[in-house]
């Protein structure tokens, strides 16, 4: 396929409910059958805007993959498929060695057009809302109401396509259900200037120097804080179509990729499956295991690569609520080698801003606080809670890794690169990472 340096590859292409492009998925399954393939590397994308953002990073991932293979004397007949599923990302997001998309962040919080774009793509029909959500953030009115108008418009925007918990698995929160869980995220539910201030605490802590305390935003007050106000109100509209993405690739990795799956495993029953999933690209390959058919046993190393969900998500019991576990407990066994989670300390995305947008409300326990770990992230700190998890420094992980269970790698040597609001979250096209994969799926020794 033109723009992928390695073959064979493949592209599995799904639409918002997992739905597949079926002449491809059978290409994919006929292929690798056809061609005799002991190995397939299946590789999703996190957020991202569109094909060909998806395809260079496959290809820039997967570059390294011949020459380790032929270093090492690999026996492996490997093939490659890329996932295609519909997410978004907002352009003022630096991904590392990537071509720049849009111009450096404005001096004032703004929605870039092509952010505008992107977000029409991804909610179709909701053009008019978003205007003036984009003419809000324009004018950025000194006037406590109108950012009450901007969070309800966030939450109109959002709210219907929250409602459907039983595609995307038990609960948005990879957790059990329970009244707290199915509650709404305090960013939805909690006053918007509180809100909005709180993620502009965030923001301001990301762009200040080591050892600063930034200035805090005061809840409802506007003046001077009134623009950091609104830097928050940006942040609340680009987490909230995040929680949407992050929804959607659960519902793609269970009624899409684990059926295709299947498949693949019923025409080549010898075939060894390994996944690779970067960002919500994680949470839909962790989704996908919950929906292989009974006794498919083809997924044989999953890789997470600054994965985007729960980090108790494999979790049998949270250590907060004994009675409930992880929305995906013991589907991490489901994998007949290790499952490993790559995780930085320079990722701003999932240690500042992800657990500002997972709390829930209702929540007694928390203060709305960025470092509760209640809601933390895999790509922050690794698995949680699962027993035998090893924890591992890069340099150690790449001497080898164990047979099977999860295996934390602090993988911050290398993925560290990125400014606000991410930082490193995208920094993922390294040698040392795609050596992790192989060594994942015993590809090389």
């Amino acid at each position: 396929m033109a723009g992928i340096s390695v073959e064979p590859y493949w592209e599995l292409t799904f639409d918002a409910e997992g739905d597949p492009d079926a002449g491809a998925r059978d290409a994919l399954v006929r292929g690798v059958t056809e061609r005799g393939l002991t190995d397939l590397v299946i590789f999703s994308h996190g957020w991202n805007n569109d094909r060909s953002t998806a395809t260079l990073l496959y290809d820039r991932f997967l570059a390294p993959f011949p020459a380790l293979l032929r270093d090492a004397g690999s026996p492996a007949r490997l093939g490659y498929a890329g996932v295609i599923w519909p997410s978004m990302r907002f352009t003022d997001e630096p991904i590392p060695d990537f071509p720049a998309q849009a111009a450096a962040p404005a001096a004032a919080p703004c929605l870039a057009p092509a952010t505008l774009r992107a977000l029409a793509r991804a909610f179709p029909g909701s053009e008019p809302l978003l205007d003036r959500l984009a003419e809000l953030l324009e004018q950025r009115p000194d006037d406590p109401a109108r950012l009450e108008e901007f969070a309800a418009l966030v939450r109109r925007l959002v709210a219907p396509r929250r409602t459907d918990a039983a595609a995307a698995g038990p609960s948005a929160h990879d957790m059990e259900p329970d009244a707290e869980a199915a509650a709404e995220p305090v960013m939805f539910a909690d006053d918007p200037a509180r809100v909005c201030g709180r993620f502009a605490d965030a923001l301001a802590a990301m762009e200040a120097p080591p050892g600063a305390a930034p200035e805090a935003a005061g809840a409802g007050l506007f003046g001077d804080l009134g623009r950091r106000l609104w830097n928050g109100a940006l942040e609340l509209l680009r987490q909230g179509s995040y929680w949407e993405m992050k929804r959607r690739a659960g519902t793609v990795g269970g009624a899409g990729l684990g059926p295709a799956l299947g498949l693949l495993a019923e025409a080549s029953p010898e075939l060894r499956v390994h996944l690779v999933g970067h960002s919500f690209g994680g949470r839909l390959m962790a989704f996908a295991l919950g929906a292989l058919p009974e006794r498919t046993g083809c997924v044989h190393s999953l890789t997470l690569l600054q994965g985007a969900f729960s980090h108790y998500a494999f979790a049998p019991r949270l250590p907060f609520d004994a009675g409930r576990g992880g929305a995906l407990k013991g589907l991490h066994t489901k994998v007949r080698g290790p499952v490993v989670c790559c995780h930085s300390d320079h990722d701003q995305a999932l240690g500042l801003l992800y657990p500002l947008a997972s709390q829930v409300s209702r929540d007694p326990a928390s203060a709305f606080g960025p470092r509760d770990v209640r809601w933390g992230a895999m790509g922050h700190d690794g698995v949680q809670s699962v027993e035998g998890t090893t924890a591992l420094p890069l340099a150690e992980a790449l001497e080898g890794l164990p047979a099977e269970g999860c295996v934390n790698v602090d993988v911050s040597a290398v993925v560290r690169r990125g400014g606000p609001p991410a930082g490193a979250h995208s920094d993922i096209c390294h040698g040392e990472l795609a050596r992790l994969v192989l060594l994942a799926g015993r590809l090389v020794r």
